[in-house]
């Protein structure tokens, strides 16, 4: 009980030092802050705590899925995979397949062939939300066969919703992972109706930034360059970044949503800012099969429908893994990197309202946090000091670096202080004093069976830890269940008090102890002061 090592002692004090230093330049204040950043060297970290939007503002973004891109996107794919099933049935179009601005249309060489190649074609248009819940729903394509063997498959008005739908719900989850990929930074990012998306970021105060992030669909493709002898109708012309039209094919030989990992880098022969990518396994593959097949061919790299560089195949791919270049600067660079590790967009989002989003409100929610934390802590103190005494103050002293600790772990890790992670610092307090009241109550019931107060302070932290450890373990599992399915001020409010448990361990127990240490070993007391 009363050993301790000289580096634990110094482990404790030092880490609360630490704790104390971090948390200085938030209780100053933003402009005593800065003050302070500017009088120290430029190697030492001053941070503040990041409030949430509801305690500082923060920008607010309204973002509506364009339906029209969205059914483009949905007739070019019913393009190809009609190709595809025409040419697995060795089935025969005149004049190839057309694009129209719901659907598409051919028109079959030989129309006996149609109740062969029909079945399969009428599949496409299966509803697969209802038909994996074993009903038919209601058709997304609808197939109609005139005389001549024309065909026409247009996209009916439930398919277009359903596409709009999901590209809202895939949208949500790219942004989140843009804005939000250390899930520390709590945005709101929710549907607001059937094709928009709302999304406030706490602390921005520039939505140009934000709209500059948000708008960037990222949907990178790499295509062949087309060659003069290739169908008109098959080939398109795409802006280039150097200037001009350049003529590539529609069929995307390799998409973007196979990449795994991009990182920014530099080419090691000219020393310009590059992007390194690595495919998965499919992705790998077919850029393996592609560079083989077109050596020598000038291979396209496009990304939002804009060719940024068009290098040409020297020798064949294996390895799973290529460059993008296209005279970037480091920050594009870095920004590229970002986007596609995220993944790209399913549509082009267009702005439909933005503004800064005041602090008024968060204010008085401040205020109010103020007046609770101020009486709570009071009531607090003043209740562990009647009742444990000398000890009551060992709890007190525990309770204020527990805190120090929590917001100085705020600090260190970014995180974003909203009224939900309020809420989780209030409950760890109440957890931390908890824990000092089972370890007194426990000395007090070996005290009344005979112990000597060595004994019974022993005998205390030993039998009361395992039970503290016990009911710290099941909140920091749901903590992290939280932090994991939960996003926004729900992983806000996980963060807070996961660190608030992790902290009660090395206060209630550990500092505590050492505390009740020093007091017995300079006091020598007779009895206990509980």
């Amino acid at each position: 009980m009363l050993r301790f090592a000289p580096w634990k002692v110094a482990s404790i004090l030092g880490m609360t030092l630490i704790a104390l230093l971090i948390i200085v330049p938030s209780l100053l204040g933003s402009s005593a802050a800065d003050n302070l950043r500017a009088r120290l060297p430029s190697w030492v970290p001053v941070r503040t705590i990041t409030l949430g939007l509801d305690l500082q503002g923060g920008s607010h973004v309204l973002l509506e899925v364009d339906s029209a891109s969205v059914v483009h996107t949905q007739v070019e794919n019913l393009r190809d995979d009609v190709r595809r099933i025409l040419r697995e049935e060795h089935v025969g179009v005149a004049g190839g397949i057309g694009m129209q601005a719901r659907g598409v249309q051919f028109r079959l060489i030989n129309s006996a062939e149609a109740a062969r190649v029909l079945p399969k074609l009428r599949a496409l248009g299966q509803n697969a939300a209802t038909a994996l819940m074993g009903s038919a729903g209601a058709p997304t394509i609808d197939v109609n066969v005139s005389d001549g063997g024309v065909v026409q498959m247009t996209v009916t008005d439930a398919g277009i919703a359903d596409k709009v739908r999901r590209a809202v719900d895939q949208s949500i989850e790219v942004l989140r992972r843009r804005i939000d990929g250390s899930g520390m930074k709590e945005p709101t990012i929710q549907r607001q109706g059937a094709d928009r998306i709302l999304v406030q970021v706490p602390g921005l105060q520039d939505p140009e930034k934000l709209k500059e992030l948000l708008g960037t669909t990222a949907k990178l493709e790499f295509r062949l360059v087309a060659e003069p002898g290739d169908d008109p109708a098959d080939v398109e012309q795409l802006d280039a970044v150097e200037g001009g039209k350049m003529p590539v094919q529609k069929q995307v030989m390799v998409q973007g949503e196979d990449l795994t990992d991009a990182q920014p880098g530099f080419d090691q022969r000219t020393g310009e800012p590059v992007v390194n990518f690595r495919f998965n396994l499919r992705g790998g593959q077919k850029f393996a099969d592609v560079t083989s097949r077109n050596v020598g061919k000038p291979f396209a790299i496009v990304l939002d429908n804009k060719v940024i560089s068009a290098p040409r195949i020297i020798s064949p791919i294996t390895g799973g893994s290529g460059q993008i270049s296209g005279r970037f600067t480091v920050e594009q660079a870095n920004n590229l990197a970002v986007l596609l590790r995220a993944g790209a967009l399913p549509a082009k989002l267009t702005t439909i309202e933005e503004r800064t989003v005041g602090p008024g409100l968060g204010q008085d929610s401040i205020d109010a946090g103020k007046r609770a934390a101020y009486v709570g802590a009071a009531l607090v103190v003043v209740y562990m000091l009647i009742t444990y005494g000398v000890f009551g103050i060992f709890a007190n002293i525990a309770l204020f670096v527990h805190i120090s600790l929590i917001f100085a772990a705020l600090v260190l890790l970014g995180a974003t202080l909203t009224l939900p992670g309020i809420a989780g610092i209030v409950l760890t307090i109440g957890m931390a004093v908890d824990s000092n009241v089972l370890i007194y109550e426990r000395i007090r019931e070996e005290n009344h069976m005979g112990r000597s107060i060595l004994s019974s302070l022993d005998a205390g932290f030993k039998r009361a830890f395992g039970t503290i450890v016990d009911s710290n373990v099941t909140m920091f599992v749901a903590a992290v269940i939280l932090y994991f399915l939960g996003s926004g001020p729900v992983r806000g409010f996980a963060v807070s008090l996961g660190l608030g448990i992790l902290t009660t361990i090395v206060t209630a127990v550990t500092m505590t102890r050492m505390m009740i240490a020093v007091w017995y070993r300079f006091g020598r007391p007779t009895k206990l002061p509980i």
